[in-house]
Protein backbone atom coordinates (compact mmCIF):
# COMPACT_ATOMS: atom_id res chain seq x y z
CA UNK A 1 0.00 0.00 0.00
CA UNK A 2 1.66 3.40 -1.30
CA UNK A 3 2.20 5.49 1.96
CA UNK A 4 -0.25 8.97 1.74
CA UNK A 5 1.26 12.21 1.10
CA UNK A 6 -0.72 15.10 2.99
CA UNK A 7 0.43 18.70 2.91
CA UNK A 8 -0.89 21.46 5.65
CA UNK A 9 0.00 24.42 3.58
CA UNK A 10 0.18 27.47 6.05
CA UNK A 11 1.00 31.05 4.77
CA UNK A 12 2.80 33.16 6.95
CA UNK A 13 1.53 36.32 9.19
CA UNK A 14 -1.11 35.97 6.40
CA UNK A 15 -2.94 39.95 6.69
CA UNK A 16 0.19 41.32 7.38
CA UNK A 17 1.68 39.76 4.21
CA UNK A 18 -1.01 40.57 2.02
CA UNK A 19 -0.68 44.27 3.14
CA UNK A 20 3.27 43.93 2.47
CA UNK A 21 2.62 42.17 -0.81
CA UNK A 22 0.24 45.03 -1.86
CA UNK A 23 2.66 47.40 -0.53
CA UNK A 24 6.74 46.43 -1.00
CA UNK A 25 7.43 49.64 0.49
CA UNK A 26 6.51 47.72 3.80
CA UNK A 27 8.79 44.62 3.23
CA UNK A 28 11.15 44.53 6.09
CA UNK A 29 9.60 47.02 8.19
CA UNK A 30 7.91 46.04 11.45
CA UNK A 31 4.25 45.70 10.47
CA UNK A 32 1.21 45.17 12.38
CA UNK A 33 -2.95 44.77 11.17
CA UNK A 34 -5.14 45.95 13.67
CA UNK A 35 -8.14 48.32 13.75
CA UNK A 36 -8.76 51.67 15.70
CA UNK A 37 -5.78 51.98 18.09
CA UNK A 38 -8.09 54.30 19.36
CA UNK A 39 -11.12 51.68 19.96
CA UNK A 40 -11.58 48.29 21.86
CA UNK A 41 -11.11 46.90 17.85
CA UNK A 42 -6.86 48.29 18.31
CA UNK A 43 -5.90 44.42 18.92
CA UNK A 44 -3.27 42.81 16.73
CA UNK A 45 -4.42 40.42 13.95
CA UNK A 46 -1.03 39.77 12.17
CA UNK A 47 2.28 41.07 12.71
CA UNK A 48 5.25 40.45 10.15
CA UNK A 49 8.09 38.42 11.24
CA UNK A 50 10.04 41.89 11.84
CA UNK A 51 7.60 42.62 14.07
CA UNK A 52 7.21 39.09 15.53
CA UNK A 53 11.24 39.19 16.36
CA UNK A 54 10.43 42.44 18.57
CA UNK A 55 8.23 40.97 20.92
CA UNK A 56 5.11 41.82 19.16
CA UNK A 57 2.29 39.36 19.17
CA UNK A 58 -1.65 38.47 17.78
CA UNK A 59 -3.85 39.44 20.30
CA UNK A 60 -1.92 42.13 22.10
CA UNK A 61 -3.31 45.65 22.76
CA UNK A 62 -1.99 48.07 19.64
CA UNK A 63 -0.32 50.33 22.34
CA UNK A 64 1.59 47.68 24.09
CA UNK A 65 2.84 46.51 20.49
CA UNK A 66 3.69 50.51 20.23
CA UNK A 67 5.84 50.30 23.76
CA UNK A 68 7.56 47.43 22.36
CA UNK A 69 8.38 48.90 19.18
CA UNK A 70 7.88 53.03 18.90
CA UNK A 71 8.82 52.56 15.05
CA UNK A 72 5.95 49.50 14.45
CA UNK A 73 3.67 50.34 11.17
CA UNK A 74 -0.12 49.99 11.95
CA UNK A 75 -2.50 49.04 9.04
CA UNK A 76 -5.81 49.04 8.58
CA UNK A 77 -7.44 45.24 8.04
CA UNK A 78 -8.87 44.63 4.42
CA UNK A 79 -10.78 41.59 5.03
CA UNK A 80 -12.01 41.26 1.34
CA UNK A 81 -8.95 41.72 -0.31
CA UNK A 82 -7.11 38.63 2.42
CA UNK A 83 -10.27 36.51 0.80
CA UNK A 84 -9.22 37.17 -2.43
CA UNK A 85 -5.84 36.49 -1.74
CA UNK A 86 -6.86 33.09 0.11
CA UNK A 87 -8.51 32.36 -3.06
CA UNK A 88 -6.06 32.67 -5.22
CA UNK A 89 -4.09 30.59 -3.29
CA UNK A 90 -6.35 27.74 -2.99
CA UNK A 91 -6.24 28.06 -6.91
CA UNK A 92 -2.60 27.38 -7.25
CA UNK A 93 -3.17 24.53 -4.74
CA UNK A 94 -5.62 23.03 -7.21
CA UNK A 95 -3.18 23.04 -10.41
CA UNK A 96 -1.19 19.95 -8.32
CA UNK A 97 -4.34 17.88 -6.65
CA UNK A 98 -7.94 18.10 -6.91
CA UNK A 99 -8.35 16.89 -3.42
CA UNK A 100 -7.88 20.87 -1.69
CA UNK A 101 -9.58 21.36 1.93
CA UNK A 102 -9.62 24.75 3.31
CA UNK A 103 -9.06 24.19 6.87
CA UNK A 104 -9.08 28.39 7.51
CA UNK A 105 -8.14 31.85 5.50
CA UNK A 106 -4.58 31.17 5.14
CA UNK A 107 -4.07 27.41 6.19
CA UNK A 108 -5.37 24.34 3.27
CA UNK A 109 -4.71 20.61 3.44
CA UNK A 110 -3.51 19.14 0.47
CA UNK A 111 -3.91 15.19 -0.44
CA UNK A 112 -1.20 14.38 -3.27
CA UNK A 113 -1.70 10.57 -2.91
CA UNK A 114 -1.45 8.70 -5.94
CA UNK A 115 -0.77 12.14 -7.95
CA UNK A 116 1.90 12.89 -10.31
CA UNK A 117 4.41 14.93 -8.12
CA UNK A 118 6.47 17.10 -9.85
CA UNK A 119 10.23 17.06 -9.67
CA UNK A 120 9.77 13.49 -8.72
CA UNK A 121 9.06 13.76 -5.42
CA UNK A 122 6.86 14.83 -1.94
CA UNK A 123 9.74 17.12 -1.20
CA UNK A 124 10.21 18.66 -4.91
CA UNK A 125 6.65 19.37 -5.64
CA UNK A 126 6.22 21.06 -2.00
CA UNK A 127 9.21 23.04 -2.80
CA UNK A 128 7.55 23.94 -5.75
CA UNK A 129 4.63 24.86 -4.39
CA UNK A 130 6.61 27.01 -1.97
CA UNK A 131 7.82 28.85 -4.74
CA UNK A 132 5.15 28.98 -6.98
CA UNK A 133 2.86 31.16 -4.18
CA UNK A 134 5.66 32.91 -3.59
CA UNK A 135 6.12 34.49 -7.34
CA UNK A 136 2.60 34.86 -7.98
CA UNK A 137 1.21 36.32 -4.49
CA UNK A 138 4.15 37.32 -2.72
CA UNK A 139 3.22 35.25 -0.15
CA UNK A 140 5.42 33.00 1.82
CA UNK A 141 3.92 29.57 2.53
CA UNK A 142 5.49 26.71 4.76
CA UNK A 143 4.39 22.97 3.97
CA UNK A 144 4.34 20.39 6.44
CA UNK A 145 3.79 16.94 5.03
CA UNK A 146 2.82 13.51 7.11
CA UNK A 147 0.77 10.48 6.23
CA UNK A 148 -2.35 12.42 7.74
CA UNK A 149 -3.52 16.00 8.27
CA UNK A 150 -3.12 15.54 11.96
CA UNK A 151 0.77 14.74 11.10
CA UNK A 152 1.11 17.69 8.93
CA UNK A 153 -0.32 19.87 10.80
CA UNK A 154 2.05 19.08 13.21
CA UNK A 155 5.25 19.18 10.99
CA UNK A 156 4.28 22.42 9.86
CA UNK A 157 3.29 23.88 13.21
CA UNK A 158 6.34 22.32 15.32
CA UNK A 159 9.16 22.17 12.40
CA UNK A 160 8.20 23.64 9.15
CA UNK A 161 8.23 27.30 10.49
CA UNK A 162 12.04 26.86 11.70
CA UNK A 163 13.49 25.48 8.56
CA UNK A 164 14.93 27.49 6.19
CA UNK A 165 13.00 25.78 3.10
CA UNK A 166 10.39 26.08 5.07
CA UNK A 167 9.22 22.50 4.81
CA UNK A 168 9.51 19.21 6.98
CA UNK A 169 7.99 15.90 7.00
CA UNK A 170 6.86 13.52 10.16
CA UNK A 171 5.81 9.99 9.39
CA UNK A 172 4.95 7.07 11.47
CA UNK A 173 8.69 6.16 11.55
CA UNK A 174 10.01 9.33 13.07
CA UNK A 175 6.42 11.09 14.71
CA UNK A 176 7.48 9.84 18.41
CA UNK A 177 11.22 10.62 18.29
CA UNK A 178 10.10 13.89 17.08
CA UNK A 179 7.05 15.36 18.99
CA UNK A 180 6.84 13.31 22.46
CA UNK A 181 10.11 15.41 23.84
CA UNK A 182 7.89 18.97 23.38
CA UNK A 183 5.87 20.43 25.39
CA UNK A 184 2.26 19.53 25.48
CA UNK A 185 0.82 22.77 24.58
CA UNK A 186 2.72 22.17 21.10
CA UNK A 187 0.41 19.04 20.75
CA UNK A 188 -2.58 19.77 18.09
CA UNK A 189 -5.88 20.04 19.98
CA UNK A 190 -4.23 21.15 23.63
CA UNK A 191 -5.52 24.60 24.55
CA UNK A 192 -4.31 26.10 27.80
CA UNK A 193 -7.19 24.86 29.54
CA UNK A 194 -6.28 21.39 28.93
CA UNK A 195 -2.53 22.52 29.47
CA UNK A 196 -2.98 23.04 33.36
CA UNK A 197 -5.61 20.09 33.62
CA UNK A 198 -2.91 17.96 32.16
CA UNK A 199 0.17 19.39 34.33
CA UNK A 200 -2.02 18.70 37.70
CA UNK A 201 -1.40 15.17 36.61
CA UNK A 202 1.74 15.31 35.65
CA UNK A 203 1.64 15.23 31.69
CA UNK A 204 4.62 18.11 30.68
CA UNK A 205 4.85 16.76 27.34
CA UNK A 206 3.74 15.00 23.90
CA UNK A 207 5.38 11.92 25.33
CA UNK A 208 3.64 12.02 29.05
CA UNK A 209 0.28 11.77 27.23
CA UNK A 210 1.04 8.78 25.00
CA UNK A 211 2.06 7.06 27.62
CA UNK A 212 -1.13 6.73 29.47
CA UNK A 213 -3.41 4.31 28.95
CA UNK A 214 -6.09 5.51 26.74
CA UNK A 215 -8.71 4.42 28.59
CA UNK A 216 -7.68 6.56 31.59
CA UNK A 217 -8.12 9.30 29.63
CA UNK A 218 -11.49 8.22 28.15
CA UNK A 219 -13.00 7.81 31.48
CA UNK A 220 -11.85 11.62 32.55
CA UNK A 221 -12.50 13.72 29.69
CA UNK A 222 -14.78 11.53 27.47
CA UNK A 223 -13.80 11.55 23.33
CA UNK A 224 -11.62 14.18 23.68
CA UNK A 225 -9.18 12.59 26.02
CA UNK A 226 -9.21 9.61 23.40
CA UNK A 227 -8.64 12.12 20.40
CA UNK A 228 -5.86 13.57 22.16
CA UNK A 229 -4.06 10.65 23.20
CA UNK A 230 -4.62 9.28 19.29
CA UNK A 231 -2.69 12.92 18.63
CA UNK A 232 -0.09 12.11 20.94
CA UNK A 233 0.54 8.94 18.93
CA UNK A 234 -0.05 10.69 15.58
CA UNK A 235 -2.59 8.21 14.50
CA UNK A 236 -5.83 10.38 12.94
CA UNK A 237 -8.51 8.75 10.68
CA UNK A 238 -9.78 11.56 8.86
CA UNK A 239 -8.65 12.32 5.24
CA UNK A 240 -9.23 14.91 2.78
CA UNK A 241 -12.01 15.32 0.71
CA UNK A 242 -13.43 18.59 -0.15
CA UNK A 243 -16.97 17.02 -0.12
CA UNK A 244 -16.55 16.05 3.44
CA UNK A 245 -16.56 19.52 4.61
CA UNK A 246 -19.85 18.93 7.37
CA UNK A 247 -22.76 21.55 6.84
CA UNK A 248 -23.08 23.96 9.19
CA UNK A 249 -24.08 23.18 12.39
CA UNK A 250 -24.49 26.65 14.31
CA UNK A 251 -24.62 30.40 12.65
CA UNK A 252 -23.47 33.00 15.06
CA UNK A 253 -21.50 36.43 15.39
CA UNK A 254 -19.48 37.87 18.32
CA UNK A 255 -18.29 41.06 18.87
CA UNK A 256 -15.76 43.01 20.84
CA UNK A 257 -17.18 46.23 22.06
CA UNK A 258 -16.01 49.38 21.78
CA UNK A 259 -15.45 50.15 24.52
CA UNK A 260 -17.23 48.70 28.22
CA UNK A 261 -20.77 48.49 28.60
CA UNK A 262 -22.13 49.14 31.87
CA UNK A 263 -25.34 50.17 31.14
CA UNK A 264 -28.00 47.25 30.63
CA UNK A 265 -30.22 49.61 28.30
CA UNK A 266 -26.99 49.45 25.74
CA UNK A 267 -26.38 46.24 26.13
CA UNK A 268 -29.73 44.60 25.46
CA UNK A 269 -29.57 46.70 22.40
CA UNK A 270 -26.64 45.41 21.07
CA UNK A 271 -28.09 42.06 21.98
CA UNK A 272 -31.07 42.89 19.96
CA UNK A 273 -29.08 44.22 16.59
CA UNK A 274 -27.07 40.66 17.11
CA UNK A 275 -30.36 38.75 17.62
CA UNK A 276 -31.56 40.26 14.14
CA UNK A 277 -28.03 39.78 12.48
CA UNK A 278 -27.17 36.23 13.28
CA UNK A 279 -31.55 35.37 12.35
CA UNK A 280 -30.78 37.43 8.97
CA UNK A 281 -27.90 35.33 8.35
CA UNK A 282 -29.97 31.96 9.53
CA UNK A 283 -32.70 32.92 6.60
CA UNK A 284 -30.60 33.71 3.91
CA UNK A 285 -29.49 29.94 4.48
CA UNK A 286 -32.90 28.87 4.51
CA UNK A 287 -32.59 27.35 8.43
CA UNK A 288 -34.34 27.97 11.31
CA UNK A 289 -32.78 27.10 14.77
CA UNK A 290 -33.82 25.27 18.04
CA UNK A 291 -31.56 26.37 20.17
CA UNK A 292 -29.72 29.81 21.24
CA UNK A 293 -26.62 30.44 22.99
CA UNK A 294 -25.40 33.49 24.76
CA UNK A 295 -21.70 34.41 25.63
CA UNK A 296 -21.02 37.78 27.66
CA UNK A 297 -17.18 38.53 28.38
CA UNK A 298 -16.36 40.85 31.47
CA UNK A 299 -13.91 43.86 30.83
CA UNK A 300 -11.66 43.07 33.74
CA UNK A 301 -8.32 41.13 31.97
CA UNK A 302 -7.06 40.31 36.12
CA UNK A 303 -10.19 39.00 37.23
CA UNK A 304 -12.60 37.69 33.97
CA UNK A 305 -15.83 37.72 34.31
CA UNK A 306 -18.73 36.43 32.02
CA UNK A 307 -21.19 33.68 31.27
CA UNK A 308 -22.04 31.62 28.18
CA UNK A 309 -25.44 29.66 28.50
CA UNK A 310 -27.72 28.13 26.36
CA UNK A 311 -31.71 27.55 26.23
CA UNK A 312 -33.75 25.12 23.42
CA UNK A 313 -36.44 27.29 21.94
CA UNK A 314 -40.51 26.29 22.02
CA UNK A 315 -40.09 25.32 18.42
CA UNK A 316 -37.36 25.88 15.60
CA UNK A 317 -37.39 29.69 14.09
CA UNK A 318 -35.34 32.63 12.65
CA UNK A 319 -37.47 35.26 13.72
CA UNK A 320 -35.81 37.15 15.82
CA UNK A 321 -38.94 38.82 17.62
CA UNK A 322 -39.47 35.00 18.70
CA UNK A 323 -35.89 34.57 19.92
CA UNK A 324 -35.30 37.56 21.48
CA UNK A 325 -37.19 37.29 24.73
CA UNK A 326 -35.04 34.16 25.54
CA UNK A 327 -31.93 36.17 25.16
CA UNK A 328 -33.04 38.51 27.27
CA UNK A 329 -34.29 35.97 29.93
CA UNK A 330 -30.81 34.27 29.63
CA UNK A 331 -29.28 37.93 30.12
CA UNK A 332 -30.54 39.63 33.22
CA UNK A 333 -30.91 36.18 35.10
CA UNK A 334 -26.44 35.49 34.77
CA UNK A 335 -25.42 39.10 34.26
CA UNK A 336 -23.28 39.84 37.25
CA UNK A 337 -23.86 44.07 36.85
CA UNK A 338 -20.28 44.20 35.66
CA UNK A 339 -18.63 46.16 32.47
CA UNK A 340 -18.82 43.70 29.50
CA UNK A 341 -16.17 44.03 26.80
CA UNK A 342 -17.64 41.31 24.31
CA UNK A 343 -20.85 39.44 23.33
CA UNK A 344 -22.08 36.63 21.25
CA UNK A 345 -24.81 34.82 19.96
CA UNK A 346 -25.46 32.26 18.00
CA UNK A 347 -28.57 29.75 16.58
CA UNK A 348 -27.88 25.95 16.42
CA UNK A 349 -29.77 22.71 15.83
CA UNK A 350 -30.38 23.88 12.66
CA UNK A 351 -32.68 22.38 10.02
CA UNK A 352 -34.30 23.54 6.98
CA UNK A 353 -38.17 23.24 7.48
CA UNK A 354 -40.08 24.38 10.76
CA UNK A 355 -42.79 22.60 12.47
CA UNK A 356 -45.77 25.10 12.59
CA UNK A 357 -48.00 26.15 15.34
CA UNK A 358 -51.25 24.77 14.76
CA UNK A 359 -54.14 26.71 14.19
CA UNK A 360 -51.52 28.88 11.78
CA UNK A 361 -53.18 32.00 12.23
CA UNK A 362 -53.58 34.88 10.27
CA UNK A 363 -51.00 37.21 12.61
CA UNK A 364 -48.40 34.09 11.75
CA UNK A 365 -48.62 34.57 7.46
CA UNK A 366 -48.26 38.43 8.18
CA UNK A 367 -45.48 38.22 10.33
CA UNK A 368 -43.55 35.65 7.99
CA UNK A 369 -44.67 38.18 4.83
CA UNK A 370 -43.18 41.30 6.66
CA UNK A 371 -39.89 39.55 7.48
CA UNK A 372 -39.35 38.09 3.97
CA UNK A 373 -39.88 41.66 2.34
CA UNK A 374 -37.74 42.98 4.70
CA UNK A 375 -35.02 40.19 4.14
CA UNK A 376 -35.29 41.20 0.04
CA UNK A 377 -35.16 44.85 0.59
CA UNK A 378 -31.36 44.28 2.48
CA UNK A 379 -30.41 42.02 0.51
CA UNK A 380 -30.84 44.18 -2.90
CA UNK A 381 -30.23 47.95 -0.99
CA UNK A 382 -27.78 46.77 1.85
CA UNK A 383 -28.01 46.16 5.64
CA UNK A 384 -28.83 50.14 6.38
CA UNK A 385 -31.82 50.60 4.16
CA UNK A 386 -33.80 48.97 6.52
CA UNK A 387 -33.14 48.66 10.36
CA UNK A 388 -35.14 49.42 14.12
CA UNK A 389 -35.16 53.16 15.16
CA UNK A 390 -33.57 51.55 18.54
CA UNK A 391 -30.21 51.42 16.15
CA UNK A 392 -30.06 55.37 16.06
CA UNK A 393 -29.39 55.21 19.97
CA UNK A 394 -26.59 55.41 22.28
CA UNK A 395 -24.49 52.13 22.53
CA UNK A 396 -26.19 50.80 18.98
CA UNK A 397 -23.05 49.18 16.93
CA UNK A 398 -25.26 48.27 13.49
CA UNK A 399 -25.05 51.00 11.52
CA UNK A 400 -20.81 51.23 12.64
CA UNK A 401 -20.29 47.64 11.43
CA UNK A 402 -22.44 47.20 8.62
CA UNK A 403 -20.38 47.13 5.18
CA UNK A 404 -17.70 45.10 7.49
CA UNK A 405 -15.85 41.46 7.40
CA UNK A 406 -15.62 39.69 10.34
CA UNK A 407 -16.03 42.50 12.44
CA UNK A 408 -13.63 45.10 10.31
CA UNK A 409 -13.82 46.65 7.15
CA UNK A 410 -13.76 44.98 3.92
Amino acid sequence: MNKKVIFLADMESFYASVETARNPSLRGKPVAVCGDPALRHGIILAASREAKALGVKTGQPAWEARRMCPWIVFVHPHMQLYIDYSLRITAIFEQFTDRVLPYSIDEQFLDLSGSFLPGGSPRAAALLLIEKIWSETGIRCRIGMGENPLQAKMACDCFAKKRADLFFELSSVNYAALTWPLPIGSLFGVGHRMVRNFQRIGVRTVGHLAALPREMLRRRWGICGEVLWLNAQGIDYSSVEPEQIQEQKGIGHTATLPRDYRKQQEIELVLLEMTEEVCQRTRRHQKVGATIHLYCRGADFDHPSGFSRQKKLPEATANALAIYPTILKIFRQHWDRKPLRAVGISLSGLTDYRQLRLPFSARDAREEALIRVADQVRERFGKTSLFRASSLRPGAQMLQRAGKIGGHDA
